[in-house]
């Protein structure tokens, strides 16, 4: 790959970004399901003291949950140290439910961190823990752009939530 190196860019680059008020607190879907305080509506798992893990309602596999600060912040360095643990601690916890509970062979991990780095919802940090199998992709999703999720959701959150309620950190 050939690369073009353009100082003169940079000043559009860095400010041509608007303001978004959609990202605020008032406008953010997980503040409100955190406030309506109706977790098996909204397939919120388990809350923890500053965070809490959900399922992500448009998974991209079977069993994928997001963890996320019970407080509207959107990037890592606007959370204390003990809401970054406790999100790292939660973390290594749903990987440890979500792979007993659905027999997992993987794991993808990862944040989005503003909407040039891929956030959907950049407003409200949320980490990722996608369960994975080999052989999970194919055909389908590959030529077809469509994606089988091949278990019920309710019935996941169900099996989910048992586990999560059985484990303390």
């Amino acid at each position: 790959m050939k690369k073009l190196y353009a100082p003169w860019r940079h000043d559009y680059v860095t400010k041509s970004g608007k303001k978004d008020k959609s990202h605020s607190k008032e406008a953010c879907v997980f503040c409100q399901q955190f406030a309506e305080q109706d977790d098996e509506r909204y397939f919120i798992l388990k809350r923890f003291q500053h965070s809490a893990v959900i399922m992500n309602y448009y998974p991209y596999n079977v069993g994928h949950v997001m963890i996320l600060p019970l407080q509207h912040h959107g990037n890592l360095t606007d959370l204390t140290p003990v809401i970054r643990a406790e999100m790292m601690e939660i973390t290594n916890l749903a990987i440890k439910v979500v792979g007993s509970v659905l027999n997992t062979e993987g794991f993808n991990v990862g944040i989005n961190l503003g909407v040039a780095g891929g956030g959907g919802i950049p407003g409200h940090l949320h980490i990722h823990v996608l369960p994975r199998w080999l052989g999970d992709t194919n055909f389908l999703e590959t030529i077809g752009q469509t994606k089988l999720i091949s278990s019920d959701f309710v019935q996941t959150y169900k099996n989910l939530k048992t586990k999560f309620d059985q484990e303390n950190l």
